[in-house]
């Protein structure tokens, strides 16, 4: 049962990275790139992008040997299939489907030795994160920014269910 955990966990995290995507991708050119008014550093553009290569990243950590990694920028405009495709291959990994190619300790690229779970872990962590601080920036820009949490998810797939009577 633990698993199946996990699994909703990517399956949120893959659900609210499309959404807060879908949300951007209404906004001007201009709203992209408006430098916050907040302590986030960074346009909405600019942490799009970031969450989407990073996700990109920790996939290409947990599957490919360090020697053929290879940093990946998605452009905007893909960045919704960049972030089905590499969502769909980390969840891919939490269902067990590829576990047989993970490695116990895996070689980062900046010279350290990690555990493959630390690398789920932080995939979650820093999505979650960066949705936050672009939906504190659609706030900033008058723009109501879509509800993603587990709470909403749960709606969304019909695990939350109001008790009626």
């Amino acid at each position: 049962m633990a698993a199946n955990f996990l699994v909703k966990l990517f399956e949120h995290n893959n659900w609210a990275n499309l959404q807060i995507i879908q949300a951007c991708s209404a906004l001007s050119d201009a709203q992209l790139d408006a430098e916050p008014q907040s302590v986030t550093k960074g346009s909405i553009r600019l942490t799009l992008s970031h969450l989407v290569s990073s996700q990109q990243g920790y996939l290409s950590l947990l599957t490919q040997p360090v020697e053929v990694r290879v940093d990946v920028q998605s452009t905007f405009a893909k960045l919704q299939e960049a972030a089905r495709i590499s969502g769909e291959g980390l969840l891919s990994l939490a269902r067990g489907e590829a576990s047989s190619q993970l490695k116990s300790r895996l070689q980062t690229s900046g010279g350290y030795f990690v555990e493959p779970w630390v690398v789920m872990v932080q995939a979650i962590n820093h999505a979650t994160e960066h949705r936050e601080q672009i939906k504190s920036m659609l706030s900033s820009l008058g723009v109501t920014p879509p509800n993603i949490d587990g709470w909403d998810y749960g709606e969304a797939t019909k695990a939350l269910i109001p008790i009626s009577g």
